[in-house]
């Protein structure tokens, strides 16, 4: 298992993405054309709900399609698929894993969980349901990066603990590498979300962005020395 620190220097925060269901349309961040002799683009899929989704936020500004311009700035040939529901849950994207994560996906970004924290579904439900995604990307042998959450702080420390504990648990289970909190870095800054003080705006998704790149990079590439090396 992989996996790159991240500095939870969050004051106070929220976690939360929108309850209501805004709908669905699958959007993909296209890579240039591709030359004679390239292989193929490698095709990721983030599925996930309004965090990842680009709630409110104008077209092309929401996290698929800046991470692929920001894959594609590094010289990767990928599209990235935003199969991202707004107030979506585990369960949800369950329900939906076999139509919204198609045969050509190469890898997905699961962000799930913020909406089961919000309304206080039990964290095994939540466990259970990331436990099947997992086991039918493994069984269909998609490389996936675990996306993790934080439980608010107003669900109790008990809740607390055995929340947050499901993505490191599943990501030592699935070797899968983990990004601890999706929000790292732009929780609790009123300058990076939206008015509402839930959903990053357009600057708070390039600040995800850049701290989730290189374990994107590896999900393509495959471990390099250094992200082997950061435990």
């Amino acid at each position: 298992m992989r996996r790159i620190q991240t500095t939870f220097g969050i004051k106070t925060w929220i976690i939360a993405a929108a309850i209501g269901f805004t709908g669905w349309s699958v959007q993909a961040a296209e890579a240039p054309i591709s030359e004679a002799g390239q292989t193929d683009p490698f095709e990721i899929v983030a599925l996930g709900d309004s965090l990842s989704a680009g709630y409110l936020l104008p077209p092309g500004t929401g996290f698929p399609e800046q991470l692929a311009r920001a894959l594609k700035a590094k010289g990767h040939n990928v599209n990235v698929m935003n199969a991202g529901v707004s107030g979506d849950t585990s369960t949800g994207g369950l329900a939906r894993l076999d139509w919204a994560v198609g045969p050509e996906t190469d890898a997905l970004i699961l962000e799930l969980g913020s909406n089961d924290a919000l309304r206080g579904i039990e964290p095994e439900v939540t466990r259970a349901n990331l436990d099947a995604i997992l086991q039918q990307m493994s069984e269909r042998g998609v490389k996936v990066l675990i996306a993790g959450m934080l439980a608010p702080p107003n669900m109790g420390d008990d809740y607390a603990t055995d929340f947050n504990g499901i993505f490191a648990d599943l990501s030592e289970k699935y070797d899968a590498p983990l990004y601890p909190f999706f929000l790292d870095g732009v929780a609790a800054e009123r300058h990076l979300n939206l008015p509402d003080g839930m959903h990053p705006t357009e600057e708070g998704v390039s600040v995800i962005v850049e701290r989730i790149l290189p374990l994107v990079e590896q999900l393509i590439d495959g471990p390099s020395e250094e992200t082997a090396a950061i435990n």
